[in-house]
């Protein structure tokens, strides 16, 4: 169960006729609470609702204050208002009567980057006295209060006189409807009946996306570290810098080791710093906002072009060579740790020409992640690798012997990252273009230059395309050797395989880097998945009848990964068949506003009691009630009496893990039925 935000209330009267009602909320790292007045189309608003205000009016309407935020939403289409951290909404009354009573409640909603919560209330209620009303209101209030509360009586005297000419008249009926009622309240209690501890003992069928993307973070920078160690900037090095430690080595062997561990730590040092360093800079929360800022991704699309372009080799990126000199010759002049910690320095600048756009795109990729250790975790894997073979080789000396000879292939492997570095680059054009509505980069243009980019680099890794590098590094005919021949065909299958793309293909292969399918101006994938109910009790019942198991869809109209997983998931066909033939699909919406026919009070997990008044209201508190989980997208496979037949299921795009939990649940479902 998620608790993100805590709301408090209150009503703050002065000396005069007007008060406030003020909301105010605490949110947790991650979260933010939306502003007010986002429009019917776009996700849960903060707004007021007023179930009794007697002896009061509202003044105006209700103000969000604070930090407040605003962005461009791709799913939405629109930009939309929020507040993290902290938010507060205020509200302006007039008292009217000297005696007021107010009872009212502040729904907002809340979201982070993986899910959303169903709507929230906050309730105020407060009665008293209001000085400052003059005396003939007073008086004037209490006429107007003997007339209502007379009139009220009058209804209630006419209605319970019709009631007992109703009893009189038809006594039969009234039996029969009250057997009906009651056979009804039989089957809703047996239907919403908590199945908390019986969903978790089955466990949980999603898995934890927030490890995942660390540990991929992780390999994305040991990887990254790897292809920097083969760079001509640093390769040629490796030899002469082991040779350095193994003639210390032979004076003293054990200090030798203990100088050659001390560089490759010194290495892992230095660039954890400056991973620490990006994080102090922007801080969790700036890094977090960057993710969707327009500015900065255009800039980081700059930033991986120029890379791309020294890749190619149209120039150098170099630091000053002063830099590298002095701190070499302060290595030289020094001795002990300090000369050893100098030198992987000096390693460092010299390096930077090719180390530097390996960086810049690990840094890139981990600074809009929003994870505030996403950083320095990146490094930590960049500098490990960087650091081994300076370390191996000094430890084993006999390996450098087998290692390869520098050579052509340093060059080839740097204009290979240049055309990666440039597939990448326009990932951040696109997040700036849909925040501006240019709509230069839509989806079909997207996938359009990604197969220009990737059929060039098939063609260059196939010997078909060269470069100025290549044309002054040796003979132009000379045959790739095998291993670039396979990864050019593997890069020229890669560009077929997005061409269909172009005509509404999913392409999910590159679905988290392209635009959303809905800025495709030409798409001929129509193939949608629809719940045949969105009412519980009427898809349990129709269950019951076909005897099938029941899927439960809890959604949100504004739910932005509900609609993800509707995508890319429920569109597989495997996964449209047994969501369609072998279960009946009911999805529910949480922030559904169609109000009750009557509302409903309950008592909620905290053991408060509290209205429902609206649809979605009455589905979010059968998802809490029921399942113990209140955040969407959530599945959950059940029989058609209410029990679960395995566990639940979340934001996860994996479709072979998606298949697997709609056959654990037909499996168990067949089990319980024979």
């Amino acid at each position: 169960m998620q608790d993100p935000v805590k709301f408090k209330s209150e009503l703050k009267t002065g000396s005069g006729p007007e008060a406030e009602m003020v909301f105010t909320a605490t949110i947790d790292p991650g979260w933010h609470v939306y502003s007010t007045e986002l429009g019917s189309d776009g996700p849960i608003e903060a707004s007021l609702h007023v179930n009794k205000m007697e002896g009061a009016e509202l003044v105006g309407k209700l103000t969000p204050k604070g930090k407040e935020i605003s962005n461009f939403d791709e799913m939405f289409g629109m930009k939309l208002r929020y507040f993290e951290k902290t938010a507060q909404f205020v509200q302006k009354v007039k008292f009217t009567k000297p005696q007021y009573d107010i009872d009212a409640y502040l729904e907002y909603g809340a979201c982070n980057d993986e899910m959303c919560m169903p709507p929230s209330e906050v309730p105020l209620k407060q009665n008293g006295k209001s000085p400052a009303v003059a005396g003939a209101v007073e008086e004037k209030a209490k006429v107007e209060e003997v007339k209502e509360e007379k009139a009220v009586e009058e209804v209630k005297n006419e209605e319970e006189a019709q009631t007992q000419a109703d009893t009189l008249a038809t006594p039969t009926a009234l039996a029969d409807s009250a057997v009906a009622v009651a056979a009804l309240s039989g089957d809703q209690e047996d239907l919403w009946r908590p199945v908390i501890s019986e969903l978790r003992a089955l466990g949980n069928s999603s898995d934890s996306l927030s490890n995942h993307s660390l540990l991929y973070i992780l390999f994305m920078g040991f990887v990254g570290g790897l292809l920097a160690v083969l760079m001509p900037c640093i390769w040629p090095i490796i030899p002469m810098t082991v040779s350095f430690f193994l003639k210390r080595a032979k004076s003293d062997k054990k200090k030798g080791i203990k100088d050659a561990i001390t560089y490759g730590i010194s290495i892992i040092i230095i660039y954890l710093a400056l991973g620490l360093l990006v994080t102090a800079i922007f801080g969790s929360d700036t890094l977090n906002a960057m993710s969707t800022n327009a500015v900065f991704n255009i800039f980081l699309f700059l930033l991986l072009v120029v890379f791309a372009l020294s890749f190619f080799g149209w120039f150098e990126i170099k630091l000053p060579s002063s830099w590298a000199n002095a701190v070499d010759t302060k290595a030289s002049n020094t001795s002990g740790l300090v000369s050893i910690f100098l030198m992987a320095f000096t390693l460092v600048l010299v390096s930077f020409s090719c180390t530097a756009p390996i960086i810049g795109l690990l840094l890139v990729e981990t600074t809009t992640s929003g994870n505030w250790v996403a950083p320095a975790l990146g490094m930590f894997g960049f500098a490990l690798a960087l650091a081994l073979p300076f370390t191996l080789f000094a430890l084993f000396p006999a390996w450098l012997k087998q290692a390869p000879k520098s050579g052509s292939w340093m060059t080839t492997l740097k204009v290979v990252l240049g055309f990666i570095e440039l597939a990448f680059a326009l990932k951040f054009f696109s997040v700036a273009d849909l925040a501006y509505g240019w709509h230069l980069l839509d989806r079909e243009v997207f996938l359009s230059l990604w197969i220009v980019i990737f059929g060039l680099l098939g063609a260059y890794l196939c010997g078909w395309l060269k470069f100025q590098e290549d044309e002054t590094g040796g003979d132009l005919h000379k045959p790739m050797p095998v291993l670039c021949i396979m990864g050019g065909l593997v890069s020229l299958a890669f560009a077929v395989y997005m061409i269909p793309g172009l005509w509404g293909a999913p392409c999910k292969a590159v679905s988290a880097f392209a635009p959303p399918m809905n800025t495709q101006d030409f798409n001929l994938n129509t193939k949608v998945v629809e719940a045949a109910y969105t009412d519980y009790e009427q898809g349990m019942r129709a269950a019951a009848a076909q005897g099938k198991p029941v899927l439960i869809d809890f959604t949100g109209f504004g739910c932005v990964n509900c609609r993800k997983m509707e995508a890319a998931v429920w569109t597989d066909p495997r996964v449209a068949s047994k969501l369609t033939k072998d279960y009946v699909l009911i999805s529910l919406y949480v922030d559904d506003k169609t109000p009750l026919k009557e509302p409903m009070t309950v008592t909620d997990e905290k053991g408060q009691e509290k209205t429902l008044r609206t649809v979605g209201a009455k589905w979010s508190y059968l998802q809490s009630n029921k399942f113990g989980a209140n955040a969407q997208p959530f599945y959950v496979a059940v029989s058609p009496q209410g029990n679960p037949l395995t566990g639940a299921r979340s934001y996860d795009e994996s479709i072979d893990k998606y298949m697997d939990f709609l056959d654990e649940g037909l499996k168990a479902y067949k089990t319980s039925s024979e």
